[in-house]
């Protein structure tokens, strides 16, 4: 069964996909459209994810039948989730989703070659299929590669700052580090077989993290919530932000959040952006009343800062700590 027919069934798909952000307060940190399917991966702080995917597939169906006149399922089967144990994984697997472009005949990456190159028994690409690869990446326009690559800047629906802190500490240009991560295993030819894990449904992690949870699917019945090993975390209101901006800066927010080129403030809609729940728009009214788009300007332009600000980085990792909801190691 095609789920997208054309572009704007896939333009239509993304603005829900957006939605359900807003909705459920998910965090996306990846994504790829293909004909027939998709992958996301992301995280659900309120441990809600099959609410979340029950309306987002609900209401794209709705409109697709609508659209092509036509009656019946969209989906064949239900969604597939697979627990990620955590973030070194969720980078290696958010690679793999971005690679799902290619994993087609004409360029050397079907899936029974896929098997082969990560058993390393395929002979290493050529560099004009290198090169055709990295093309067609660069060029598809329905995954979020473009984004981590640094081709199109990131909508602020999907949070590109987790993932670019895997690139590594010494990281200057998290998306040219990106983009050589990726030219990695565009030479390789695929990617490592426990990530065709993800195909099957199965628990993506180490060997024990993946038989407790299947031993937790045995004994709770399939797994509706909750995708990690990390108990589910209350989450933090913005006064709590608030206070742990004013530790980080050693000043009371009176002080400082209304000062001219001072970062406090975007730094309290970075942290209520990723760790409260809040909408943009619910953010905004709290801190001040701003508007929807300021707010994702701020924190756009906070991030890209931090890539290269040791020292604002460093702001954002303590408080990751005073907030207790980093991710994995």
């Amino acid at each position: 069964m095609t789920l997208f027919a054309d572009d704007r069934d896939r333009t239509h798909f993304l603005e829900l996909l957006e939605e359900s952000v807003e909705r459920y307060r998910l965090r996306l940190h990846a994504y790829a459209l293909m004909d027939n399917h998709y992958h996301l991966l992301v995280q659900t702080p309120d441990a809600n994810l099959s609410r979340a995917m029950q309306w987002l597939n609900l209401s794209y169906a709705a409109w697709f039948n609508t659209r092509h006149q036509r009656t019946g399922p969209v989906f064949q089967r239900p969604y597939k989730a697979a627990p990620v144990e955590n973030g070194a994984w969720a980078y290696e697997l958010s690679l793999y989703v971005h690679l799902d472009p290619l994993r087609i005949e004409s360029l050397g990456l079907s899936r029974s070659k896929r098997k082969a190159a990560g058993l390393g028994l395929a002979q290493p690409p050529s560099p004009e299929e290198v090169q055709r690869r990295r093309q067609r990446l660069r060029e598809y326009a329905w995954s979020s590669y473009r984004y981590y690559a640094g081709y199109a800047e990131a909508p602020s629906w999907l949070f590109t700052e987790e993932l670019y802190r895997r690139t590594g500490p010494r990281s200057n240009d998290a998306a040219a580090a990106y983009r050589r991560a990726m030219q990695v295993r565009l030479r390789q030819g695929a990617a490592a077989p426990k990530l065709e894990t993800l195909r099957d449904g199965l628990a993506v992690g180490g060997a024990a993290f993946a038989r407790r949870m299947r031993q937790a699917g045995r004994s709770a019945g399939r797994r509706r919530g909750i995708a990690g090993k990390r108990a589910l975390r209350s989450r933090v209101t913005i006064q709590t932000v608030i206070r742990a901006v004013e530790k980080v800066k050693g000043e009371r927010w009176n002080s400082f959040k209304d000062r001219y080129g001072d970062l406090g403030l975007a730094l309290a809609m970075w942290a209520a952006r990723g760790f409260t729940g809040l909408t943009l728009k619910d953010i905004g009214a709290a801190l001040g009343g701003l508007d929807y788009a300021a707010v994702s300007v701020a924190v756009r332009r906070l991030e890209s800062r931090a890539r290269a600000d040791e020292a604002l980085a460093a702001q954002q990792q303590t408080l990751r700590q005073l907030l207790n909801v980093e991710m994995s190691p």
